[in-house]
């Protein structure tokens, strides 16, 4: 049964999606973006979009029991692959090098609001 994840710790859906859906013990997590929710507006420069996107993600593992450790799989969206060195960075200080999660860094001609990166990511209950 699918039990959809929402929080006010996280930028709210701009679109026909939910944060997160819940399924099986599997949390599939939609694409973050650098919105912080407490103002609604964008944060700007890789290394600040990079962090919000990171407490985003963190603010919807919270809501549904679950942390860094619980993810399986991200996808990460960079639109200019010249930032990848100082996103990985702040990247995994938000993980368990114990636990990273299997990923893939992809580049992309554009991303919603024009942002510099979007990340989605898959967890599963331990």
């Amino acid at each position: 049964m699918k039990k959809i994840i929402n929080t006010v710790n996280a930028p709210a859906a701009i679109g026909p999606y939910s944060q997160a859906n819940m399924a099986n013990g599997v949390l599939y997590i939609s694409g973050q973006i650098p919105v912080d929710p407490t103002t609604g507006k964008l944060v700007e420069g890789i290394e600040k979009e990079t962090h919000q996107v990171m407490k985003n993600l963190e603010a919807i593992l919270t809501e549904a029991g679950m942390t860094f450790k619980n993810v399986v799989k991200a996808t990460i969206f960079l639109k200019n692959m010249d930032d990848f060195a100082v996103m990985n960075d702040i990247y995994a200080s938000y993980l368990d090098a114990e636990s990273f999660p299997a990923r893939e860094t992809v580049q992309v001609s554009c991303l919603p609001k024009n942002v510099d990166i979007e990340i989605s990511m898959i967890a599963h209950q331990d």
